[in-house]
């Protein structure tokens, strides 16, 4: 008895020492991802805290060692500078025009090409795609030239005569870029259309070929409705990188303030160089205003994201781009 009672002491120990070094150990996981997830979410919202609080900051509160964060005087002085100096209604109504045209035509050629890719079989599929992931790996800088001679001398394959037609400063760059993949990431979103299409069943297919419908009436009909998911996402990523894009907006349309990227370049320079007032701040009151105009550029991407959260978070897991 009393050996059998030492030995199931024993075990009760055991088992208890093992329960706490679980729980121990489940606690230092929870921690430790806690102190990551905490420590990665500061490195992103740091430069956003910072910019959001200096532009609402006061001219004095830039020699006050004591304002770190918090402005000691809130003021609107700063956006109402940049709301003028950019001419932001305007520039926003130009900017979100371009944007909107060159991500729909994006989603409707990329969700073309990767419906072909993803649900048909043809001799060189495999070379045609390997090409289309390799244009994600080329820096645009390698195509700038050839793009912007493309578009300068315009003969659409020789049928114009030379010297061609000068497409530069126009949409119509964009247009074509756009309508042809060739666009901004349009790379990726093919893969990713090729990929929710792949994973699709056959039996859709299936049924509406029974039921008589052709290639483009089952696209339109039964396998674009089921890709909402994969369509949501690449309209954001066209949106989202094409309202950030100041490269292509350099080439193809070159100069002007008639964009939100160009305006956002120099307006605190001519505000402190033009402006009657601007004797009254210092020369790197230029800082300030250009924070302000950084939130200013930022807050429709802001904005879309808080009405599309859950649809962007529902859509990046069904397409399966996480695990």
């Amino acid at each position: 008895m009393a050996v059998a009672y030492k030995h199931r002491t024993k075990e009760i120990t055991s088992i208890r020492r093992a329960v706490i070094a679980t729980k121990l150990g489940r606690l230092g996981w929870i921690i430790l991802r806690t102190v990551l997830v905490g420590g990665l979410c500061f490195m992103i919202l740091y430069p956003l805290i910072v910019k959001l609080t200096s532009a609402f900051m006061h001219v004095d509160d830039m020699y006050d060692a004591t304002v770190r964060f918090v402005p000691r005087t809130l003021t609107l002085q700063q956006f109402q500078i940049a709301w003028e100096w950019m001419n932001y209604p305007r520039t926003l109504a130009n900017t979100l025009a371009l944007t909107i045209i060159v991500s729909a035509l994006q989603l409707i050629s990329c969700t073309l090409v990767g419906y072909g890719f993803g649900r048909f079989n043809f001799r060189g599929r495999s070379i045609a795609f390997a090409l289309v992931l390799l244009t994600l790996v080329v820096p645009p800088e390698m195509v700038m030239i050839p793009l912007f001679l493309n578009f300068r001398f315009f003969t659409f394959f020789g049928l114009i005569p030379e010297p061609g037609i000068n497409l530069l400063g126009s949409y119509w760059p964009y247009i074509l870029t756009s309508s042809t993949t060739m666009g901004l990431k349009n790379g990726l979103f093919i893969y990713i259309m090729s990929h929710f299409f792949h994973n699709m069943p056959d039996s859709l297919e299936e049924a509406a070929e029974i039921d008589g419908a052709g290639s483009f009436v089952t696209f339109l009909r039964i396998m674009l409705p089921g890709a909402k998911p994969a369509l949501v996402i690449v309209f954001l990523f066209a949106f989202v990188w094409q309202w950030n894009d100041l490269f292509y907006l350099n080439l193809f349309i070159r100069s002007g303030d008639g964009y939100l990227a160009f305006a956002l370049q120099n307006f605190a320079l001519r505000f402190v160089s033009n402006s009657p007032i601007s004797n009254q701040f210092p020369w790197h009151y230029r800082s300030l205003l250009n924070n302000a105009g950084m939130m200013l550029f930022m807050a429709p991407l802001l904005i879309l994201y808080l009405f599309m959260q859950r649809h962007f978070v529902e859509s990046i897991e069904r397409t399966g781009l996480v695990g």
